[in-house]
């Protein structure tokens, strides 16, 4: 679906829901987790889940996947409690420490530069929108952004089905040809990352105004 921005209040109405009939809120952070910030969505939001399901980036590029939550459901884990969980590669020692050293390089001015230059992205992607008579919706969440080529305003699966999904593939074949290599699904989430600089996305800026403008010219 990409990135689409929780409506303001709807996480903490759903906090509030289930501490009211004591169930669990559990957030699906694999993507998110460490991308939009250190503490991930939840932080971003500053809600605070019962459990979360992390992977992708804490394995430093290896397969891994973890979850984490409150002290009373962790100790309910085995060996210390009676639900058992296992797997082959559970703690593979080359994927624990590939992922230890990634985490100890995301320091707050990680996030900082990081949100500098996905602001800047997503500023120059609005721009070149505007300026070209095209409807887009450009949305993001720290280091995740997407757009949307949709005159409605995406907030969840209807809206964001309402893309030009034609459009945004001749624009992905229209940046191809010029070295920039997008998501090549309209509903899949542009991730920047440490390795990015101000040239790539300045690079990338120029490369999507041309592209789009060739796509429209089709």
């Amino acid at each position: 679906m990409g990135v689409v921005l929780p409506a303001p209040g709807f996480l903490q109405t759903l906090r509030d829901l289930t501490n009211r009939y004591g169930s669990l809120l559990i957030f699906d952070e694999v993507i998110t987790g460490f991308r939009v910030s250190r503490q991930g969505a939840a932080g971003l939001y500053g809600i605070v889940p019962d459990l979360v399901c992390l992977g992708k980036i804490i394995g430093g590029g290896l397969p891994v996947g973890a979850y984490g939550g409150r002290r009373d459901l962790m100790q309910m884990v085995a060996p210390l409690g009676p639900v058992y969980q296992a797997g082959t590669l559970s703690g593979n020692p080359l994927a624990m420490a590939a992922g230890l050293a990634t985490l100890r390089e995301l320091g707050e001015e990680v996030y900082t530069r990081l949100e500098g230059l996905a602001s800047a992205l997503q500023q120059a992607v609005a721009e070149s929108a505007n300026k070209l008579g095209v409807p887009a919706q450009v949305n993001r969440a720290g280091s995740m952004l997407n757009v949307f080529f949709t005159e409605c305003a995406v907030t969840d699966t209807a809206s964001a089905f309402t893309t030009d999904r034609q459009l945004y593939a001749r624009l992905f074949h229209a940046l191809l040809k010029r070295g920039v290599f997008l998501p090549p699904s309209a509903l899949e989430a542009w991730f920047v990352s440490t390795a990015h600089t101000e040239s790539h996305i300045e690079r990338t800026a120029r490369a999507f105004h041309a592209a789009l403008k060739e796509a429209l010219a089709v």
